[in-house]
């Protein structure tokens, strides 16, 4: 039996376009709670969120029976973070603040098992090949390994085209905030040089045959970052979508 097909990647490959939702609750059971909202895909947020490698593996169960893709983002693009969401079953994988092609390509190697890579070959005790029951995980979990790197600053914005002809990417995420901070706009990505950044940055990503991606918790920059192209775009936060609806709601009866 060889590694499950990942949709996400392959939807990516297609040029289809992803809508999906930030997770930074951390909890199994929200995350089942988001699995039946009709995302195609969900990000568990190792970098931002009070996650560690058994709440992203809770998460990731939880979604099993979804429709919607899990997206682990790892706080740093580390190996060994990288070796431990796929052992737990992720099949694509976020990594934040990308600032080369060197550092790309050490990414697309950490999800690749040797020869081509340096993922530890141990799945066989893990989650990823369900304990042993998919026989040709090892042999077939390199294709369907979806890697996404994230550029989001100046250094990275700099190194964009040389990332971009890196094999082995599948898509290039746009970061507004950290990106806007590091211009001096001080997480202002509404403003005219961030937005115009990062236009032609998707366009260039697209231009590459890359998927771009992006972020947007407003519906003016949602809005925008769909004019402008974004493939796998997700619109919202999920615990900003409870605190927002929450408030509004205490308001409003409140106000009677």
């Amino acid at each position: 039996m060889p590694a499950p097909k990942n949709p996400f990647k392959q939807a990516l490959s297609q040029g289809k376009r992803q809508i999906g939702c930030w997770m930074s609750f951390a909890d199994g059971q929200l995350a089942e709670i988001m699995g039946t909202c009709g995302f195609d895909w969900l990000v568990i947020d190792g970098e931002h969120a009070p996650n560690d490698i058994r709440s992203i593996r809770d998460q990731l169960m939880a979604l099993a029976a979804s429709p919607s893709h899990p997206v682990v983002r790892v706080p740093v693009g580390e190996t060994w973070m990288i070796k431990q969401v796929l052992d737990a079953g992720a099949q694509t994988v976020l990594v934040p603040i990308v600032e080369s092609a060197d550092q790309a390509r050490e990414l697309v190697r950490a999800c690749h098992y040797p020869p081509k890579g340096v993922r530890g070959v141990g799945a066989t005790a893990a989650r990823a090949t369900m304990f042993g029951s998919v026989s040709e995980y090892i042999q077939t979990a390199d294709q369907e390994v979806c890697l996404l790197v994230q550029v989001e600053n100046r250094a990275g914005m700099a190194a964009l085209d040389e990332i971009l002809q890196v094999e082995g990417i599948d898509g290039v995420f746009i970061g507004p905030a950290d990106l806007s901070t590091d211009m001096g706009h001080q997480g202002n990505s509404a403003h005219p040089e961030v937005r115009a950044a990062i236009e032609d940055a998707l366009k260039r990503i697209k231009a590459a045959g890359k998927a771009p991606g992006i972020l947007g918790v407003t519906e003016d920059a949602t809005q925008a970052y769909l004019d402008m192209g974004a493939q796998f775009l997700a619109v919202g936060i999920d615990v900003l979508i409870l605190a927002q609806n929450a408030r509004r709601l205490a308001a409003g009866w409140k106000a009677v």
